[in-house]
């Protein structure tokens, strides 16, 4: 008997795993679940469709035909309402039953809502899927002044849009600087002056109180705690994802801010696998639990978890196992301004950093936990990304070597000269 594979979710996340199903066992029923209304596209390139540099065309990665030449049955716009986990069996919307012998949940999240009055508003904005890109776009097209919320990294890409729809917008933050807990303030404000060029002034210490609409409901201001009025019909709010788990809630599956798998992508529960930025995956380089919504590192889990779906199938028939561990050190890239920018790793975490400006957009910050190395940002000069990757896969402590590795060029070499006083 062929096995039957359920996946939820279409991101690259769940066509990865439904991908590598298909091509190790040519004779599985793979089945792919979205409540979204398209097959696969390019989340990375929504931004730039957003932006007005690209046309639709480009941002989809998979047609209906795709899944139907490698015979992968897509449901669109269905609506997973439960699931059994003990009869195996997915419930949607429309009363269907699917049921499986592995399944893989891949949902991701939806945009968090400020807890604010009419955060709902017309011309409240969130950015996450196609849809969102095209509204956003159509709006702004007719804009003049915005306002954003969310010093991270969606919130930077609504500045990006911003700034290349001409809108002038205040970019509000709680903290000191954009993306806080991962820059100091001299990295931060290489990122401040660029959103300045464009028409983002960022406003400090500051957040939303309230959102201000007219007679028709549509956004007209945003008011900070303090008070302070901040006009513009049109805003983007990233403050986060709320995963889509509810359709878990009566299952034994655990969740924590998310579904909590191990480093095979495995849930706690027989046959139950969950792949993408919806994990709290254990992460096998840092030894503890960790979260990564970045698109290299989803499409690596989904391969991982489609692996050892099929690899767990086949052990039930001949007790072999062939598994395989997600071990991944991820990136992430902004092209927005005239220089580049990228964090790799985990550079929000770690207990000690270093970090050093090289030029007026040169910078380089550097995270290490346990005497390892586990993250960083680069901003202008990305020739030594690589290097770092290696050190964070090889798990070496060379954290009292900050100043050879916060040379411009680091020389792997000397570095490695100093290894076996390290380890001894």
């Amino acid at each position: 008997m062929s096995t039957s594979h359920v996946i939820i979710g279409d991101g690259i996340a769940g066509s990865s795993a439904a991908e590598t199903i298909r091509e190790a066992d040519p004779d599985a029923d793979v089945t792919v679940i979205t409540d979204e209304g398209e097959a696969l596209y390019n989340r990375i390139l929504i931004k730039e469709f957003a932006k007005g540099k690209l046309p639709e065309a480009p941002i989809s990665i998979h047609e209906p035909e795709w899944y139907d030449e490698r015979d992968i049955d897509l449901q669109l716009n269905t609506h997973v309402t439960g699931v059994d986990t003990d009869a195996h069996e997915v419930h949607t919307h429309e009363g269907d039953v699917y049921e499986y012998d592995k399944l893989l949940v891949a949902t991701g999240g939806t945009p968090a809502q400020l807890p604010v009055d009419n955060a709902d508003a017309d011309g409240v904005h969130h950015f996450w899927t196609f849809q969102d890109a095209r509204n956003i776009k159509e709006h702004a097209e007719d804009t003049e002044n915005g306002i954003i919320v969310g010093a991270g990294l969606l919130g930077l890409d609504l500045a990006a849009i911003c700034g290349a729809q001409e809108i002038d917008a205040h970019y509000l933050m709680r903290g000191n600087r954009w993306w806080r807990y991962a820059l100091s303030l001299d990295g931060a404000e290489i990122l401040h002056d660029a959103m300045r060029e464009k028409g983002v002034e960022p406003v400090f210490e500051s957040g939303v109180d309230r959102f201000e609409v007219d007679d028709e409901g549509h956004i007209e201001a945003a008011v900070d705690p303090d008070g302070n009025r901040y006009e513009g019909d049109w805003a983007g709010v990233a403050i986060g994802l709320d995963f889509n788990t509810e359709f878990l809630s009566d299952t034994p599956v655990e969740t924590d801010d998310g579904i909590v798998v191990d480093e095979y992508m495995r849930t706690g529960v027989e046959d139950v696998y969950a792949a993408g930025d919806i994990t709290q995956f254990h992460d096998v380089i840092l030894g503890e639990r960790a979260q990564n919504g970045a698109w290299g590192s989803a499409k690596e889990q989904g391969s991982v978890a489609g692996t050892n779906m099929v690899a767990d199938s086949d052990a039930e028939v001949d007790g072999t196992v062939d598994e395989e561990e997600f071990r991944w050190v991820s990136t992430y890239s902004v092209t927005h301004f005239d220089f580049p920018f990228l964090s790799f790793g985990h550079p929000t975490l770690g207990d000690e950093d270093a970090e050093r400006k090289y030029g007026e957009r040169e910078w380089r910050r550097l995270a290490f936990k346990d005497g390892k190395l586990v993250g960083g940002v680069l901003i202008g000069d990305l020739s030594q990304q690589s290097k770092f990757k290696k050190l964070i896969r090889e798990e070496r402590p060379v954290a009292d070597q900050k100043e050879l590795l916060l040379e411009q060029d680091v020389d792997m070499e000397a570095l490695n000269e100093v290894a076996p006083a390290q380890a001894e």
